[in-house]
């Protein structure tokens, strides 16, 4: 039986739309376009317990029945003795949907969302904890699990993750008399796009625009600098804003990355007259295509060393059921799903880094290329981890605010980010 005071937050959701922060350019999901792969009926509270046919809920549109994604859920779905029934939302639309499903008491019995969604999905009560239905998480990455908890419980188990890096152009460094062995810190990552510049090439792109996504992407400058969310303008804070600023200031990143997403500083990129370019994993199979040798280092914090990235990815989660004697079959599916045997697969179908060291070896080992990103993953962190939860979208806000401001020159990297920190201060109350 689930608790009064789930309920009364599941009831008190409303018609409730989101506005996850949720870099979703940073996930497999479609962002749109593709037509869900049919309008499934919640499984929850209308099929009896056991046998039957199991739900699953997912942000890949793009992935139809012939694809292996669908074959895997089919299979999981056999192994677990049920009929597995799938439907792909788009990322946004999935959010509300698992919303409105929970208030109605007829959510899907797995729900696979982006890991920013969690924790507001697990605060409103629509989720159910890893002790509850027993799901063994212990061989996830500790700061990829991190992004599905809160309040000491887990809520699901990472599926992958990505993240962000940076993109060079062999060609551009060695024109400029750069070796990027030498970029190890944000002092010689300046002094490189420098040489960039006085060699008649581009320096860095990126996308800083108001949105999530210019967060998403500030924030391995942010967390490199030693900066923490909760208090934006910290003099490391300040730090990483003036970074930026600077490097638009003096021609080594163009203008045009205050209205950037992470799709168009791609396209900056591939026109070949760019050193470097922030992005991500999901940039692999474009980066093949572009035409010019290129590499891929991590982000360098402040004083060395990988900055921590934001990841992406998703979560498999378990919605509450009121017929609780589901879990038992639906934990099947979830260990199914998540485990070392169709890790491999599932991760290089969804262009992710696998979330154990076990695969993330195993990726390395098909795809040497992915070395850098194993590496990026490791040292990345959620958004909503350090105990945020529902805390991080109303800091991202201000954070991005004070990027655009800063970058096109309205406010002083300081004042900025100190009117950040008011307004986010005020919205966590």
């Amino acid at each position: 039986m689930e608790s009064l005071d789930r309920r009364r937050r599941v009831a008190g959701l409303g018609l409730v739309v989101l506005t996850i922060a949720g870099g979703l350019t940073a996930c497999s999901g479609s962002s749109g376009g593709d037509a869900p792969a049919g309008d499934a009926p919640a499984g929850g509270a209308s099929q009896a317990a056991g046998g039957g046919t199991y739900t699953i809920w997912d942000p890949y549109p793009q992935f139809d029945d012939s694809s292996d994604w669908v074959k895997l859920l089919g299979q999981c779905g056999t192994q677990a003795g049920v009929t597995v029934k799938r439907t792909g939302y788009d990322t946004t639309d999935l959010t509300n949907k698992a919303l409105l499903a929970a208030q109605q008491g007829n959510s899907p019995d797995v729900l696979i969302v982006d890991n920013p969604v969690v924790s507001t999905l697990a605060e409103a009560g629509v989720l159910t904890s890893t002790d509850e239905t027993k799901i063994d998480t212990s061989a996830a990455s500790p700061n990829l699990l991190a992004a599905g908890q809160i309040g000491g419980k887990t809520y699901g188990i990472p599926i992958g993750a990505n993240t962000l890096a940076l993109y060079y152009n062999k060609d551009v460094l060695k024109k400029a008399g750069v070796d990027v062995a030498s970029v190890k810190d944000w002092t010689s990552l300046t002094a490189a796009l420098e040489k960039v510049k006085a060699a008649g090439k581009k320096g860095i792109t990126f996308s800083a625009i108001g949105t999530e996504e210019g967060s998403f992407q500030f924030l391995p400058w942010f967390w490199g600098s030693g900066a923490n969310l909760t208090k934006l303008d910290s003099p490391e804070g300040v730090a990483a804003l003036s970074l930026w600023t600077d490097w638009v200031k003096k021609g080594y990143a163009p203008n045009s990355v205050i209205n950037n997403t992470q799709t168009t500083s791609w396209q900056e990129f591939a026109t070949g007259d760019f050193a470097f370019a922030e992005n991500g994993t999901w940039q692999l199979a474009n980066a093949k295509k572009a035409g010019f040798p290129y590499g891929i280092i991590p982000i360098p914090a402040k004083d060395g060393g990988t900055a921590p990235a934001p990841t992406g990815g998703e979560f498999v989660s378990i919605p509450v059921q009121q017929d609780t004697a589901r879990y038992a079959t639906t934990q099947k599916l979830v260990t199914c799903l998540a485990s070392t045997d169709n890790s491999l697969a599932t991760d290089t179908t969804l262009s992710y880094i696998a979330p154990t060291e076990e695969v993330q070896a195993k990726q390395v080992e098909q795809n040497p290329d992915l070395k850098v990103w194993v590496e990026a993953v490791k040292a990345a962190k959620g958004r909503t981890s350090d105990n945020l939860g529902t805390k991080y979208p109303k800091i991202s806000e201000p954070l991005w605010k004070a990027t655009q401001a800063a970058l096109s020159g309205s406010q002083p990297p300081q004042e900025a980010m100190a009117e950040a920190q008011t307004a986010a201060a005020s919205a966590t109350q």
